[in-house]
């Protein structure tokens, strides 16, 4: 068992935790001080990523949980489309989790913390009997810029970025045995020897699920550009996060089955039965951009910002029901069937 004082130390080594620009004081004192930079409004989110809720240790690589913890959090800002600034780092591990797991835990949040651009400000650590992760990520947005949940509108368009389904997917797999894999020294996925499929495919098809990209150059260019109404990110689940949407804005909406951008599921696991369509609904943690546009404007949408593909799969309508139309034109009510951590799902 590391002392706390070491594991404080392999921290700050390992993350970006330079002080400058807003961040006056950071990592060593009982508080961070910042200031926010002129012309600008904060943006705080806080997120959770705890052992046997969120991760297993023996399913998911060090570089993975230390990746997608900050991946997670950071998405939030995403939504409202702010730009990443600092975080602060709460850990509570077991001293089994202190010695080379605690390193390569580093490494992968390192390679995201870098690659969103953020700067580590300070935290806590502690002993506990499970793994416990508690991320505060802060960003910037221009004052009255950020976009909310509450702002879609009848008549508004649904958009949503990337395609759906694929982290479920992959969690999916993982949980059947049907690839099992390891992170190398360069938090790249690569499948173990042992694997019953030990192909480039099953490694694609798990990247989704270990390191989540959070959609940030497109939340910032659809805020800057005025473009969305209201949105979300898809954490939960497309038809939880609709709902959480509509709810915010006091509208209903109807979904075009169809139009959903799904993933394809490949013929050698559609023996699991399972669905691309409710994986794509119902499925949590792909992380892509659910929002509204004004149908006015919607023409003028590009259909790929940043190199992310948006697809409309929607309107918004007055009434308060959710509905899900098929190719045929006949609709059915959209439960919100995505994550709930308080919902026990088989």
């Amino acid at each position: 068992m590391d002392s706390e004082r070491h594991l404080i130390e392999r921290v700050a080594k390992k993350l970006p935790s330079r002080i400058g620009g807003g961040l006056r004081v950071g990592i060593g004192d009982d508080a961070a001080v910042m200031r926010p930079r002129k012309g600008s409004e904060w943006v705080l989110t806080t997120d959770a990523f705890l052992e046997n809720v969120h991760f297993q240790l023996r399913l998911h690589p060090p570089e993975a949980v230390g990746y997608k913890a900050l991946a997670r959090a950071t998405s939030d800002l995403a939504a409202m489309g702010a730009r990443p600034r600092y975080f602060l780092l709460s850990l509570a591990l077991p001293p089994s989790c202190t010695g080379k797991w605690f390193d390569r835990f580093l490494e992968g949040m390192s390679r995201a913390a870098r690659g969103f651009g953020l700067v580590l400000a300070g935290g806590d650590t502690t002993k506990n009997p499970l793994a416990a992760i508690n991320l505060t990520v802060i960003g910037e947005v221009p004052p009255g810029q950020a976009v909310l949940r509450s702002g879609a509108r009848p008549g508004n368009l649904i958009c949503v970025s990337g395609t759906l389904g694929e982290a479920e997917l992959g969690l999916r797999l993982l949980q059947r045995g049907w690839g099992k894999f390891s992170a190398g020294p360069s938090s790249e996925l690569r499948v173990n020897k042992w694997s019953p499929n030990p192909r480039k495919k099953w490694v694609r098809l798990l990247r989704k699920h270990f390191y989540p990209e959070p959609r940030l150059a497109l939340g910032e260019w659809l805020a800057k550009n005025r473009r969305a109404t209201a949105m979300i990110d898809t954490s939960d689940g497309l038809s939880t996060d609709l709902a959480h949407l509509c709810e915010a804005s006091g509208v209903g909406a109807r979904v075009w089955a169809h139009r959903i951008p799904r993933v394809a599921v490949p013929n050698e696991i559609r023996k699991l039965g399972l669905d691309p369509l409710r994986l794509a609904l119902d499925g949590g943690e792909d992380y892509e951009l659910l929002f509204t546009v004004p149908r006015r404007t919607a023409r003028r949408l590009p259909r790929v910002v940043r190199g992310v593909p948006i697809t409309v799969i929607g309107e918004i309508t007055r009434g308060k029901h959710i509905l899900l139309m098929d190719g045929a034109g006949r609709t059915k009510t959209l439960p919100a069937q995505g994550w709930d951590p308080f919902r026990v799902r088989m």
